[in-house]
């Protein structure tokens, strides 16, 4: 098995719906374009991937989403050096189709209430939807891992959510461990890389906005 020596994760820059979230209200999810500034994260991220890949191979992912799509265009990866597949399970977590503004503030407070893993958006998902499909993911690679030509990086241009619910899926984190870690930056990464014992390690943790509240020894 190639496993490759480095996992990559990506969250897209900054983009419309992030600066305003009145937006939701005229325009779908997926079509949301970046930012001016979520353009200019997302090339200053793509500079540092370049000096970690070098002239390496990299087999890319990329959630359908035109945010992260315009976040990738933005690396300028070297197009003979990787090769791209839309992936629709790293999408964004489906909160309804037109999102009333008031309506999706509330269902917020109602989800931190109620905690962020199991709460299900009315029309849309909980986390532990979204968990099942990155898991359902996560399986598809290594099984791209069987082929010995596979690439030494992988790279996931993904969604903050996805992010944190891949690693906890490939970590083995508890849903008390998740519910305390914040969402990472517009344009943060976190690689998973390689150790010479061939097990994984995150190079940098997630921020936490609380201490994890397990219910029994699993925590």
């Amino acid at each position: 098995m190639a496993r490759p020596r480095r996992i990559v994760l990506v969250r897209h820059g900054e983009s419309i719906g992030n600066a305003d979230d009145s937006v939701y209200e005229r325009e779908p999810d997926h079509a949301l374009a970046l930012t001016e500034q979520g353009w200019a994260q997302a090339e200053e991220t793509g500079k540092a991937l370049r000096e970690v890949f070098g002239r390496e191979r990299v087999s890319v992912y990329v959630s359908p989403y035109r945010r992260t799509h315009e976040t990738l265009r933005a690396f300028h990866l070297d197009p003979e050096l990787i090769r791209i597949r839309e992936e629709p399970r790293l999408r964004e977590q489906d909160w309804g189709n037109w999102q009333d503004r008031d309506g999706v503030r509330l269902q917020k407070a109602y989800r931190d209430a109620y905690g962020h893993f199991f709460y299900r958006f009315a029309q849309g998902e909980s986390g532990a939807d979204v968990y099942d499909r990155v898991g359902g993911f996560l399986e598809s690679l290594f099984r791209s891992f069987e082929d010995p030509d596979h690439p030494p990086n992988v790279l996931l241009v993904t969604h903050g959510l996805a992010m944190r619910l891949f690693c906890m899926r490939w970590f083995h984190w508890t849903v008390a461990e998740f519910e305390s870690l914040s969402n990472p930056g517009n344009g943060e990464v976190r690689m998973l890389v390689l150790g010479s014992d061939g097990k994984y390690t995150l190079d940098r943790p997630f921020e936490r906005w609380r201490d994890p509240e397990p219910y029994g020894i699993t925590g």
